[in-house]
């Protein structure tokens, strides 16, 4: 019985702090969008992009819509990107396409809105916490 004992007390100081880490992510942290990698896929451009979730807490679903603008700032391409789901306290690599457009002919890529934020926090809240950088030759910003 006391081994028992044991067993149950030690499992629950394990699960202590896993609760504890999440209980402690910062609901208002930023969440980070960085264009990564652009490279020629086909007749699409392939977008590399890490999403750093490093302090926020988990979203069952995170869906941005994005616009790729030509070099001159005429607006080419839309795509609706589900980046989620998103682990709590986690850096994330997700990889789209933007079809029918060269890489070449994307002179910046802007961040237009959250579609969905499903979490501890509404769209509102996602679009206010969401930054963008780029470490791609095309720029990123929202």
């Amino acid at each position: 019985m006391r081994g028992v004992l044991l067993s149950c007390a030690v499992l629950s100081a394990l699960a202590v702090p896993a609760a504890a880490q999440e209980a402690g992510a910062d609901k208002g942290a930023p969440l980070k969008l960085q264009l990564n990698k652009a490279e020629a896929a086909g007749d699409a451009c392939r977008i590399t992009m890490v999403v750093d979730n490093s302090r926020g807490g988990a979203l069952k679903s995170y869906k941005v819509d994005l616009f790729a603008f030509d070099p001159e700032g005429v607006a080419q391409k839309r795509v609706a990107v589900d980046l989620g789901p998103l682990p709590p306290r986690k850096t994330t690599v997700k990889i789209f396409d933007f079809a029918g457009i060269a890489c070449g002919k994307i002179g910046r890529v802007l961040l237009n809105d959250v579609l969905s934020c499903e979490g501890d926090t509404t769209r509102e809240t996602c679009l206010e916490r969401t930054e963008t950088e780029s470490k791609a030759s095309i720029p990123f910003d929202r």
